[in-house]
């Protein structure tokens, strides 16, 4: 089990985190704040604010930060004075839900989920508990409108270019898998199923692979949901106190594939003092991770 550095950061769940080609990383948390972490964890500096929930973060060419904010939508945030603009917040007229996670790739086309048109970031185990299956996989071309490529997804999360840029992989968090589909036509087929745990935020490393958060190993009690439930049970778990629905078990796992799906990598690590990782970023050999509801990141040498 390898051993985690924690790095604080001044808000409450880092849920992703991306690598500057110094090695300062970025992350956002719940308060709408992206902040800047130097390497050794010394120096944090507030970049900005969405007004939103920022989750996945990305590069876009020009250098600005891509924030997909689950309330706000696909947002560009400016390094230097933390400027935020819109590129996009609806989908054919309807405002997006749930904006969560997205890979760009060499010529700026931006591939990006929306979790579920039914329930909000407040609400996530919901969408998981009804199985709603209204996440969306969507393509933003520079200039252009976002278009749905692939719909039907269980709780849509995680999105990671290839190398070559070839195809993009998606992670349905409901049904512990990951779906290939190719930037050129749009075909979608399978790239890892009956994965065994629910994969979150999903990126590739500057080592050639896609690395995958597993935010909580499978879960027996939301699988009886999902499949063999009555909807009335449905219906009166949704309704029940939080602490009586299904819940992340305390973990901190991240895997990695190779572009042909094969496993390179199953790590644990030591969930004591940190845990639920929901963001990952392998950069030089330092895999980076963020957290839902950590207000720290961590990272271990791989």
């Amino acid at each position: 089990m390898r051993s985690l550095t924690i790095v604080p950061v001044p808000g409450q769940g880092a849920e992703d985190v991306l690598i500057g080609a110094d090695g300062t990383a970025y992350t956002g948390t719940a308060d709408g704040s992206v902040f800047a972490v130097s390497p050794d964890g010394n120096r944090i500096r507030r970049v900005g604010a969405t007004g939103g929930r920022p989750l996945g973060l990305e590069w876009l060419p020009d250098g600005r930060l891509l924030i997909c904010d689950a309330k706000a939508g696909l947002l560009t945030m400016t390094l230097d004075d933390g400027r935020v603009d819109v590129l996009a917040d609806a989908v054919d007229g309807s405002r997006m839900r749930f904006c969560n996670n997205a890979a760009v790739l060499d010529d700026g086309t931006i591939w990006f989920t929306d979790s579920s048109t039914k329930w909000g970031i407040d609400d996530w185990k919901s969408d998981l508990i009804e199985d709603t299956r209204t996440g969306r996989l969507l393509r933003l071309t520079p200039g252009g409108k976002p278009e749905v490529v692939l719909n039907g997804l269980s709780f849509a999360n995680g999105v990671a270019r290839s190398g070559g840029g070839d195809f993009v992989v998606v992670a349905e968090t409901g049904h512990r898998r990951l779906r290939k589909v190719m930037t050129d036509t749009g075909a979608a087929s399978p790239f890892v199923d009956d994965l065994p745990a629910h994969p979150d935020n999903i990126a590739l490393g500057t080592d050639g692979l896609i690395w995958v958060t597993y935010a909580s190993p499978a879960d027996p009690a939301l699988a009886f949901l999902q499949t063999k439930a009555k909807p009335w049970v449905k219906a009166a778990v949704l309704r029940a106190p939080e602490a009586l629905k299904p819940k992340p078990k305390r973990t901190a796992r991240v895997a990695a594939y190779g572009p042909d799906g094969t496993l390179a990598h199953d790590i644990e690590c030591d969930a004591t003092g940190w845990h639920m990782a929901t963001g990952v970023r392998e950069h030089d050999g330092r895999v980076w991770l963020g957290s839902l509801v950590e207000p720290a990141l961590a990272w271990f040498a791989r």
